[in-house]
This record gives structure tokens, C-alpha cells and sequence, in this order.
């Protein structure tokens, strides 16, 4: 399968791109960079991908498992280097789950299965940053 995405410049540092969900979204540099901070920042638009990605897996897991949870989240923290090209070396991922009836162990194995199995990007992710995975309950 292959996915299609135009990215098109519209002046300075900013761009619109499509996706194949049909919504589009804005990219842009921020006022230090050039930029006017009218769209998405390249990067941390990695970090949401990897927190959606994840995300999705665990909420359909969820659903399919019939677990109740009230709240759910996701945290990223990123290290970014300092040379260029400046990427994520390290990142940390906080899954947090609230709720009066959670099952712990079962959430637990929704985590790991879209951590080691089925998330696309955490993969990707993998091949040039060290990830770390954390799960909190009701705090």
C-alpha cells in the first residue's frame, strides 16, 4: 500500500499538505526560525504521529477488550541533538489511564501489543531513537 501526500509551498516557510484522510494541515517554522508559527512544527508533528499511532491501537484494543477507562492520554517527552540534523535520540512515552475499574494487567498487555506489535511508527521511531515506554494508573 502505498500512501499519497502534496505538500505545497505558500510563501516564507510555510505549506499546506494533504493526507489521505482528506484533512489537510499547516506546516510552518516559528518565529525563531524564520517562520510565522501558523502550522505544525516538523518535528513534534513526529512525536503526535507516534502518540496517535499508539493511541489508536490502544483504543481499539480497549473496545475490543471491553475494558472500562474513563481518560486515557499520552505523553511524550523528546530529546532532540544538538547537531544537525537535529533528531530524536531519546524519547520517553507516558501512557496514563484513569478510571473507579481499570484493569491494570489488561491495559498493561494493550500497551505492549501496540509498543512491540502493531504501531507502524513506534517502529520507525525505533530505528534511530532509544524509546522508553511508561504506563501510569490513576495518577
Amino acid at each position: 500500500m502505498t500512501n499519497h501526500i502534496t505538500t505545497k509551498w505558500l510563501g516564507n516557510t510555510k505549506f499546506e499538505s494533504t493526507n489521505p484522510s482528506g484533512h489537510n494541515l499547516f506546516i510552518d517554522a516559528g518565529l525563531d526560525g524564520g517562520g510565522n508559527g501558523q502550522g505544525y512544527r516538523p518535528k513534534a508533528l513526529m512525536l503526535s504521529a507516534l502518540a496517535g499511532c499508539s493511541g489508536i491501537d490502544v483504543g481499539g484494543l480497549i473496545k475490543k477488550m471491553k475494558l472500562e477507562v474513563e481518560d486515557f492520554k499520552i505523553e511524550i517527552d523528546a530529546n532532540l541533538t544538538e547537531e544537525h540534523p537535529k533528531y530524536y535520540d531519546k524519547v520517553t512515552m507516558i501512557f496514563y489511564f484513569y478510571g473507579d475499574n481499570l484493569n491494570e494487567k489488561k491495559l498493561q498487555k494493550a500497551v505492549d501489543l501496540s509498543v512491540e506489535k502493531y504501531c507502524g511508527v513506534m517502529e520507525m521511531f525505533r530505528q534511530f531513537a532509544d524509546v522508553q515506554i511508561n504506563t501510569v494508573f490513576n495518577q
